[in-house]
């Protein structure tokens, strides 16, 4: 589905990645963990465009490194940032609308299933985005990229400053995501929610991967751990 290869990036002469190298599967939950500022957000702006990619991004078998971001989207690719993007003075609803890709066209993710996985969202279907809460407006920004019927979609720190029960609302949420086909690559900063839910992880340190392996792996590796995770 998505294949990177020697990816690296620069925010002035600041050299952020040195050579990144990861893939994605179809339906496949991946999750990209390290500690703050080693460039896992830096990674998914560029290959959403965001940043300018210096390096090979392969999406379902074309080259997309060098295309505007709007172009990404249009290929299947969705993004939810760590910033929590909604439109404050809309709805609820109305940013669930300004999400769908088409009104013709049928998508995997209709506004009745986003209000069945979360029946919160829906009562609160006609309360400004601004007014709601954190773990709500986190919720609203992956199902409004849901909304755009994405093949591939990369989700920034969700979990984020939310409480317990939230992070399990929220996994849940991606497990469904990969349930109906669409591949996840999940930037995590609690390792608990990315061993339980991904297939596969790899960890990045000083701007380039430093492990790949299972959950299992990892949970085994208490040197990786230590080296690169805990604080």
């Amino acid at each position: 589905m998505l294949e990177v290869k020697e990816l690296h990036a620069y925010y002035g002469r600041s050299h952020i990645l040195q050579g990144v190298n990861l893939q994605v599967g179809k339906g496949e939950i991946v999750s990209l963990l390290g500690r703050n500022g080693v460039g896992r957000s830096t990674t998914c702006m560029t290959i959403m465009g965001l940043v300018p990619p210096h390096g090979s991004i392969r999406y379902q078998g074309q080259e997309i490194a060098g295309l505007k971001p709007h172009e990404i989207a249009r290929k299947g690719i969705g993004f939810v940032p760590e910033d929590r993007w909604i439109f404050p003075g809309l709805t609820v609803l109305q940013n669930l609308q300004l999400g769908q890709k088409s009104a013709k066209r049928q998508g995997r993710w209709r506004i009745e299933d986003v209000f069945n996985l979360f029946p919160r969202l829906g009562e609160r279907s006609n309360v400004h985005g601004g007014l709601i809460s954190g773990g709500e407006k986190q919720m609203l920004t992956i199902c409004r990229t849901l909304m755009g019927d994405p093949d591939f979609i990369m989700i920034d720190e969700p979990t984020e400053g939310l409480a317990p029960m939230m992070v399990e609302h929220i996994g849940r949420l991606i497990e469904e995501i990969a349930n109906r086909g669409i591949s996840v690559l999940l930037v995590e900063q609690k390792l608990s929610i990315a061993l339980k839910i991904s297939q596969r992880l790899y960890i990045m340190g000083q701007g380039r991967i430093v492990f790949e392996g299972t959950p299992d792996d990892i949970k085994n590796n208490q040197a990786i751990r230590k080296e690169w995770l805990e604080v």
